[in-house]
């Protein structure tokens, strides 16, 4: 005779996932925080206390914009999930040392606003909120944004001399029919070190790319969008640099200057506005990389990482559409129902 169960025995029914990893949106947030550290630390140990300063602006910015506006929505706050902290972090690396406070303001209002809380909050916006931010501000104050500061150590100031990116001299260069033969360009050293004119988050590539390595090590990322990416604007750039040496810039420094590994390490990646499916994740790296090469070597603008990572984030949806996999069963119920309809 079977024993009875207890009274207190209950049988629930869930839907997957019935066994939990541990991981959620603070343990993430809180990893990729920590693989920004080590760019964070050389761009404030190289632009001084500006960096710190913008670093601190957005980041609290974000929080308070975050704060304001679940209470105005009537949300249960989400500042413990560091979404809004991240953000705040991207948002910075992603403008000039010598940004004033309003410019600050004004962005870490539009990356929480316009980026994701009209949309429903995190999980329901379809774009980057801090490569919305920046757009809307490179293209609402185009003079702040592009003054960049040449970094002189940790004292640099409000003072300190501006000039072009090695990729702003190139297209400056291109536009004048100069030779890149005879303009003053960085060593690649120099550009994987960092010591050159840029936002913070963009001079060191050694540190982004040591960050992407962490994240790739934990699992919060998949090597199909970043290496997709990179590979992509490698190979189109490369063919460019060997047509035309004097008029483009060589694949290594397409790759080591500007907003690339930042953005392909930890902008396109991002789980909520990428695709889901491996196949679907390489799709968006290479067209992460395409537009973003198009934009560099024939554009208006020296740099375009950001406007491509938005671009592929509009057809996420789609990408995922065509890429998802077909349901365990799918073909026989098919054959099943064609079978029984005769």
């Amino acid at each position: 005779m079977t024993p009875s169960a207890p009274e207190d025995r209950q049988f629930i029914i869930s839907a997957s996932p019935h066994v939990h990893s541990g991981t959620n949106v603070t343990t993430v947030m809180r990893d990729v925080i920590l693989a920004l550290m080590p760019a964070v630390l050389v761009g404030i140990w190289y632009f001084g206390f500006d960096a710190f300063r913008v670093l601190a602006l957005a980041t609290l910015g974000c929080m308070g914009f975050e704060m304001a506006m679940n209470f105005a929505l009537g949300r249960k706050s989400t500042i413990r999930d560091l979404s809004a902290v991240l953000t705040g972090i991207l948002l910075a690396m992603n403008l000039p040392s010598a940004s004033p406070w309003w410019l600050v303001i004004v962005g870490s209002g539009v990356a929480i606003i316009l980026g994701k809380a009209i949309y429903g909050g995190l999980g329901y916006n379809p774009f980057n909120p801090a490569l919305v931010a920046r757009v809307f501000l490179l293209i609402s104050f185009p003079v702040q944004m592009t003054r960049w500061v040449v970094p002189q150590g940790p004292t640099t100031g409000f003072d300190a001399a501006t000039g072009a990116t090695p990729l702003g001299a190139a297209k400056e260069a291109a536009s004048l029919g100069t030779p890149l033969s005879s303009v003053d360009l960085p060593g690649n050293m120099q550009l994987l070190v960092g010591n050159v004119g840029g936002s913070f988050g963009e001079v060191s590539a050694l540190a982004l790319l040591l960050g992407g390595a962490y994240l790739l090590y934990r699992g919060i990322i998949r090597w199909q969008i970043p290496i997709g990416f990179i590979a992509t604007v490698v190979v189109i750039t490369g063919v460019a640099h060997l047509a035309q040496p004097d008029r483009y810039l060589s694949p290594l420094v397409h790759v080591l200057a500007g907003g690339l590994i930042i953005g392909a390490f930890f902008m396109a990646t991002d789980m909520v506005t990428s695709p889901v499916t491996r196949k679907g994740m390489l799709i968006f790296g290479i067209g992460c990389g395409v537009f973003t090469s198009v934009i560099r070597l024939w554009g208006g603008y020296p740099e375009g990482v950001s406007f491509a990572i938005l671009l592929m984030n509009a057809i996420t949806p789609l990408i995922d559409r065509y890429t998802k996999p077909k349901v365990f069963g799918q073909v026989q119920r098919k054959l099943y129902e064609e079978g029984a309809s005769k």
